[in-house]
């Protein structure tokens, strides 16, 4: 089974690619640590995408394309994959379809104004525990006794400018894939088990 996880930032892909991999034995592909593996194996890929993020600048299209390539050729994908974070663009897409076919593409539907309050809201513990303001009783871990932060970038104005990112990039995608009837939204504006409830639905074949 190979399938494509879409979605706005804050939609909540993370927590649902855990469960799919976990459920159904497929290889999660995050093309951001594919890119740091190549980067930290000094692959000649990664010396080349280093030589843009040293710069500053984003790693072109056919970097990516040719790591998540390689990543997909790896043993663990033997069974089939989750994409999660590529394609981002419709160049993107047509570059995977000439590398192998997909069988869905999940796409988590989230009110925007959802995820600007999931993300604004989010507060992280240096042990690694996320918490949110609406649902914490105290501003210190329960865990490790540490104060909580919030990250630089999970401020309101980064939170839009990554969503306006989104919508002008990616949201295309939506249209691209259920022309080619491959696509599948479900609604994310609700709990994390029932959405997952949903997905497991489509991929079980009920839907």
């Amino acid at each position: 089974m190979k399938l494509i996880l879409l979605g706005a930032p804050g939609a909540g892909k993370g927590s649902q690619a855990t469960k799919i991999v976990e459920d159904f034995g497929i290889a999660h592909i995050s093309t951001g640590d594919a890119l740091r593996a190549n980067i930290k194996a000094e692959t000649e890929l990664g010396k080349y995408a280093k030589s843009f993020i040293d710069k500053g600048q984003l790693v072109p299209d056919e970097v990516v394309v040719k790591i998540v390539a390689d990543r997909i050729q790896q043993e663990d994908c033997k069974n089939g994959f989750l994409l999660d974070g590529f394609p981002r663009t419709v160049a993107q897409a047509d570059a995977l379809a000439r590398l192998t076919d997909i069988d869905y593409v999940i796409d988590i539907e989230v009110d925007f104004s959802v995820i600007q309050a999931r993300i604004t809201g989010r507060r992280m513990c240096v042990c690694g525990e996320t918490y949110h303001v609406s649902t914490y009783k105290s501003d210190v871990c329960a865990k490790c006794g540490k104060k909580l932060y919030q990250r630089d970038d999970d401020n309101e104005e980064t939170v839009a400018n990554r969503l306006d990112v989104y919508r002008k990039q990616t949201e295309p995608l939506i249209a691209y894939y259920a022309a080619q009837k491959k696509l599948v939204s479900v609604d994310g504006n609700r709990s994390i088990d029932d959405v997952y409830a949903s997905i497991k639905d489509v991929l079980h074949g009920n839907r």
